[in-house]
């Protein structure tokens, strides 16, 4: 008979697999945290516009990361059943599918002014932003490399690699950023394309040390031998199991994507402010999203052994995980707005005031979000790893898209609560994604684990 592991048990193995997880999502985060503050720091005109371009970045990120994500539990699942072949072709499709689309979005990035304006943005901030995008957009070749790379390291869990690369690559960055956007130790001064450059040269940075280990420590799975040879059948449950995870990650980062838009459409101001508060809301959901991949690598390894018992304790204690940290944030959020806010501003900018005010709302209602996002997270993280994704993501796209968006116009605009109110639609969205995805882990998904 198979022993049962406890829930003591499961929480040693989760945070074991997680916190370097969650350090490797923080130490990726603040590769953008570190553009935000510097940014700040040189100008609201350039705080507003990477906080538009970032937005605009990561949307295109998050929907081509759903193949490295898909990755993620069928690797697992395959070291489950000790099949290496398998371990390697869904690996490498992973790479292929990710390069193939980074390349079509390419023009997106490069060519990003039109979209903008036509998204309604102030003249002066699209023109910033697009200006950042023309070159911070190659880096999203080797991002998304990377994001399969991690992935397949994750499964395999050699979590350490992954954190250690990323603080390595926020390291540089920050480095970089300061160098370039300031004009220090005798380069020249930059501004939002130095941000850029730093941006790009960390990314390829990243996926070389990557790259190097896979090399050194995994030559069993020959990934890179032989990589220009097709495996359609793969590509296609690659494709199969990614695409869906790619558009769920774009229902979701669209409606805060949409809420960007919709605070540019209040005032470089408030849209300043919003930059602020989802930088701090982003930085406590990274924590979230690490317990999610573990959760993900966990119940990919019962899909694989067929251990209903197993995937089931294993969910709840990832769950309770992610409860207690939403119980930190929201004291952290409501107890300490004013001084969080207050690290990505100049003391001296005439803005300060306002930008304290409005911040400091929008982190109270982040405060309130924080439940329901970490739940919709940990839910997603578990359908993920016994391989359904097409009903979530269906889920997903009414939450985010016919409840969250239209709430947040309604709220912000129609009722007038600015800010506020489109905030207080994101909470909306991320509640009724939270209800339905869970609902659908454990009434229906967990039954097809034998």
């Amino acid at each position: 008979m198979t022993k049962v592991m406890t829930y003591r048990g499961h929480a040693k193995a989760i945070a074991v697999l997680g916190l370097p997880l969650i350090g490797g999502h923080l130490a990726q985060f603040a590769i953008g945290l570190t553009d935000t503050v510097m940014l700040g720091w040189y100008g609201v005109e350039a705080l507003a516009a990477v906080t538009l371009a970032g937005s605009y970045f990561f949307v295109l990120f998050l929907l081509g990361a759903g193949f490295g994500w898909a990755v993620m539990p069928m690797v697992a699942t395959a070291a489950a059943e000790e099949d290496e072949t398998s371990i390697r072709r869904a690996t490498r499709m992973g790479l292929w599918a990710s390069l193939i689309f980074a390349v079509l979005v390419l023009p997106l990035l490069i060519w990003s002014q039109p979209i903008l304006l036509a998204l309604g943005q102030e003249p002066e901030v699209a023109a910033l932003a697009a200006e950042y995008l023309r070159v911070a957009g190659w880096g999203m070749v080797p991002a998304l490399l990377v994001m399969v790379l991690k992935s397949y390291l994750a499964a395999l869990e050699r979590t350490q690699i992954v954190f250690w690369s990323l603080v390595g690559a926020a390291l540089i960055n920050a480095l970089v950023n300061y160098m370039l956007i300031f004009g220090n130790w005798g380069a020249p001064e930059l501004g939002l394309v130095g941000a850029a450059v730093a941006s790009v040269a960390t990314q390829l940075v990243s996926l070389l040390v990557v790259v190097a280990y896979v090399l050194r420590s995994l030559p069993e799975h020959t990934l890179f031998q032989r990589f220009w040879r097709p495996d359609a059948e793969m590509f296609r449950r690659v494709l199969r199991l990614g695409l869906p995870i790619g558009l769920t990650n774009l229902a979701e980062v669209s409606l805060f994507a949409a809420s960007a838009v919709m605070m540019g459409w209040l005032g470089k101001v408030p849209l300043a402010a919003h930059g602020i508060a989802i930088q701090l809301a982003s930085a406590t959901f990274m924590v979230h999203l690490g317990l999610s991949n573990a959760a993900t690598i966990r119940a990919g390894t019962a899909f694989g052994r067929r251990d209903r018992a197993h995937l089931a304790r294993g969910g709840l204690v990832a769950i309770g995980l992610s409860l207690l940290m939403s119980m930190v944030t929201i004291a952290l959020f409501l107890g300490w707005g004013a001084p969080l806010v207050s690290l990505f501003m100049e003391p001296d900018d005439p803005d300060r005031p306002q930008i304290l005010t409005i911040g400091v709302g929008l982190l109270a209602m982040a405060a309130l979000f924080q439940l329901v996002d970490g739940a919709q997270v940990m839910a997603l993280g578990l359908l993920r790893g016994v391989q359904d994704t097409t009903v979530p993501m269906v889920m997903a796209a009414v939450s985010y898209w016919l409840v969250g968006i239209p709430a947040s116009y309604v709220l912000g605009f129609m009722l007038q609560w600015e800010g506020i109110g489109v905030w207080a639609g994101l909470s909306l969205g991320l509640a009724c994604a939270g209800i339905l995805l869970m609902t659908r882990f454990w009434r229906r998904s967990i039954r097809k684990v034998a």
